[in-house]
C-alpha cells in the first residue's frame, strides 16, 4: 500500500445525535468486557438515537498495548474498515491470555515477538494484518487517539464520555440500562 493511499476508518456505530465515547485498551478486562456491551448498547439505545465511538487508549503497563493498537488502526485501513478492525478487538479480548502478560510482567509471552503477535492475531481474527501495520504513516491515526484521550483529560481504560462529557462515575460493569439512561438524560 503506497504510503498515502490509505485512511482509518473511524471506529464509529450507529448513527444518532447522541454520542458515547469509549476508551479502551485491547487487552484491558474491563475495556474487553465493556466492548462486548456495544452492540446491546446501540440495539438499546437505537442507532438513530446514538453514535457509539471506540477511541483507543494504549497503556504501557499492558505490555503489547501499543503493538495491538497499531493492529487494530490498521484492520481499520482495510475494505472491511470499521468492521475488520472490530473483528480485530474481538480476537484479542477473546483470547486475552495470548496477548497480556501475567502480572504483567512475566509468562509464556516473555519470548513473544511483535511478529509472532501478528501472526497470531491473524489467525484469530481471520484478517490480514501485515501489510496494514507496515504503512510507514500509520502512526499518524494512532497519535490522534492518544492526543484525543489527553485532551479530554483521559489516562486509563475503560473511561466513558457523553456529549464530549466524561462521565467518572460509569464503568464496564454497569448494567447497558445504566449507560442508555445516561444517553437519554
Amino acid at each position: 500500500m503506497p504510503a498515502e493511499d490509505w485512511r482509518a476508518d473511524p471506529l464509529h456505530w450507529g448513527h444518532g445525535p447522541r454520542v458515547f465515547e469509549m476508551f479502551l485498551e485491547p487487552t484491558c478486562p474491563y475495556s474487553i468486557k465493556a466492548l462486548s456491551k456495544l452492540d446491546a448498547l446501540l440495539e438499546q439505545a437505537g442507532a438513530d438515537n446514538a453514535t457509539v465511538k471506540i477511541r483507543l487508549q494504549s497503556q504501557p503497563w499492558h505490555m503489547f498495548s501499543g503493538v495491538l493498537v497499531r493492529c487494530i488502526v490498521a484492520a481499520s485501513t482495510l475494505p472491511e474498515g470499521r468492521d475488520a478492525a472490530r473483528q480485530v478487538m474481538d480476537a484479542i479480548g477473546a483470547h486475552r491470555d495470548e496477548y497480556e502478560f501475567e502480572h504483567h510482567a512475566g509468562g509464556a509471552n516473555m519470548d513473544t515477538t511483535p511478529n509472532q503477535l501478528i501472526a497470531r492475531l491473524e489467525a484469530h481474527s481471520g484478517i490480514a494484518l501485515r501489510a496494514a501495520f507496515a504503512i510507514p504513516n500509520l502512526d499518524r491515526e494512532i497519535r490522534w487517539h492518544c492526543k484525543y484521550a489527553r485532551q479530554n483529560g483521559i489516562h486509563v481504560s475503560p473511561t466513558f464520555m457523553v456529549d464530549g462529557l466524561v462521565q467518572a462515575d460509569l464503568g464496564s460493569g454497569d448494567p447497558v440500562e445504566k449507560w442508555v439512561d445516561r444517553l437519554r438524560q
